[in-house]
């Protein structure tokens, strides 16, 4: 058997189940076969004697795996069986990541200039999609978890307040789980959200898995939620950038018009939808819907052991779920995430990638104290083991003078709005030095990556102690991520926009 061969077998049978996979194997054998003369893009035409195998795989879903009017209906005949295995009556696949699904989902809500309750720690993809719409996000900050210096849990409480003092809100966006793993109470924040005749929707990009075993919490949708936004490439195997925007619509007793969903998923998504991101989308569908409870069973005992490995290393703390009687408080926590902190250690994040990276091990996340490895359902304790190995070996040679729990800026720092993202974005705006910044209206979304979360946005006054925690988290080591000037000589500030007085 050759390596043609090998990459395109279906050694589980998904695409029995998975018409967009079906479709994509079938393409790849004609392509190989020399049956396929396109006069349609991709401008490649499958040749690989220009630049090589970098085009292997590409396939188009009109005429490619569909025809160019999807008389097959292969992509709605993926979609349904999506909306089925996530118990809701819509859904449409994305390769734009769930940063299109997310901006596709807030264009559905209201209409310009209307409040939408807003978790801070969502990703920038929700700030631009509120820019997109015209709406003005009211905050809900997570509790901040001592013991780890931590996003926690969305109060409920909180989003009541926010409700109660924008009755005229259109909705709540809520990230869970958190960049960090934790968890939110999505029943009871659906029930608020509901009782005041708004939609709840959630972000879930990173546990496309919730809901598929008895070892994970249940998936946001079957706890109240409007909508669910998830990556498929993130935990599970497909190709970078699919995603799926999930959702019970008024058809189905939800609050969301599908109309006005099409219209939203529609406004940013491409014409030219990549076939192997939805094939891959489709896969992993099938694969969850089938073999979900095995696969994420043993994800999850992966993690357990890796935490019980590296909480045994000197300093080293696991973020951990406590129950309600724990001394420190209660956590919830994904118990398929693996998030390792090294302040005990004294060593530095940073210093530890680099160990890492000259292994060839990546991380999904390293700062100065938190190292977020992504544990998938592609992960064995081949694997598991060889991560562990290799970050006990580099915490122990890079160990220094243990250090206090510090809040990372993406999750400390109060905004401050005066004006609307949208206002603030479409605004003339002028670069000032830093320092002069200080007091002005910010015209740009800047961040630590990862996560991605804003510590300023448009529309937000520039504070010194949000100016003071990026230039930490830069002096770190860390990127700092969409501003114009990521040295932070420089920031875009509004140009000759009064102030609101202080406290207002």
């Amino acid at each position: 058997m050759d390596a043609s061969d090998l990459d395109l077998r279906d050694p589980r049978g998904y695409a029995a189940d998975a018409p967009l996979l079906a479709a994509w194997l079938q393409f790849q054998r004609d392509v190989d076969a020399g049956e396929v003369a396109p006069f349609s893009i991709p401008g490649h035409k499958h040749r690989r004697d220009l630049f090589g195998d970098v085009v292997r795989g590409d396939a188009p879903l009109f005429a490619g795996l569909d025809t160019m009017k999807q008389s097959r209906g292969l992509l709605a005949a993926a979609e349904t069986r999506a909306a089925q295995a996530w118990g809701v009556d819509w859904c449409r696949l994305s390769v734009g990541g769930s940063t299109h699904a997310n901006q596709a989902a807030v264009l559905a809500l209201g209409r310009p200039g209307q409040p939408v309750i807003v978790s801070r720690t969502l990703h920038r993809s929700v700030l631009l999609g509120i820019v997109f719409a015209g709406l003005r996000p009211v905050w809900v900050r997570p509790e901040i978890d001592a013991t780890t210096g931590l996003p926690g849990a969305v109060r409920v409480d909180d989003v009541r307040a926010a409700l109660a003092a924008n009755p005229d809100a259109c909705g709540v966006l809520i990230g869970d789980p958190s960049y960090v793993g934790t968890v939110s109470d999505i029943a009871d924040i659906a029930d608020a959200a509901h009782d005041a005749g708004v939609p709840l929707v959630v972000d879930a990009a990173w546990a496309a898995y919730f809901g598929f075993s008895p070892l994970v919490p249940d998936h946001a949708l079957s706890r109240g939620a409007d909508a669910l936004v998830t990556s498929a490439h993130k935990t599970l195997p497909a190709w970078s950038q699919g995603a799926l925007l999930l959702a019970r619509t008024t058809r189905d007793g939800g609050l969301l018009d599908p109309a006005r969903l099409q219209r939203g998923f529609e406004a940013s998504h491409t014409t030219s939808s990549a076939g192997a991101i939805l094939a891959s989308t489709d896969a992993s569908r099938a694969m969850l819907r089938r073999d979900g409870e095995e696969l994420v069973g043993r994800m999850v005992g992966l993690v357990a052991e890796a935490r019980r490995r590296l909480s045994a290393v000197e300093g080293v703390t696991v973020l951990e779920g406590r129950p309600a009687d724990h001394p420190d408080g209660a956590l919830a926590v994904d118990p398929a995430k693996l998030v390792v902190l090294i302040q005990g250690t004294g060593g530095h994040g940073h210093a530890i990638e680099d160990d890492l990276l000259a292994e060839g091990i990546t991380l999904e996340m390293a700062d100065r104290d938190v190292l977020v490895p992504l544990i998938t359902v592609a992960d064995d304790e081949r694997s598991l083991t060889g991560l562990v190995e290799a970050l006990t070996a580099a915490i122990d040679r890079r160990r220094g003078i243990p250090r206090p729990v510090r809040p990372s800026a993406a999750w400390s720092v109060e905004s401050r709005p005066a004006l609307t993202p949208r206002e603030a974005f479409f605004a003339t705006h002028e670069t000032v030095d830093a320092d002069a910044a200080i007091g002005r209206v910010c015209a740009e979304l800047i961040a630590p990556y990862p996560p991605g979360v804003p510590v300023l946005a448009p529309g937000e006054i520039v504070t010194a102690g949000a100016l003071d925690a990026l230039r930490e988290a830069r002096a770190d080591g860390g990127r700092i991520a969409y501003a114009a000037d990521p040295t932070l000589d420089t920031i875009q500030v509004v140009a000759g926009v009064p102030l609101p007085p202080p406290g207002a």
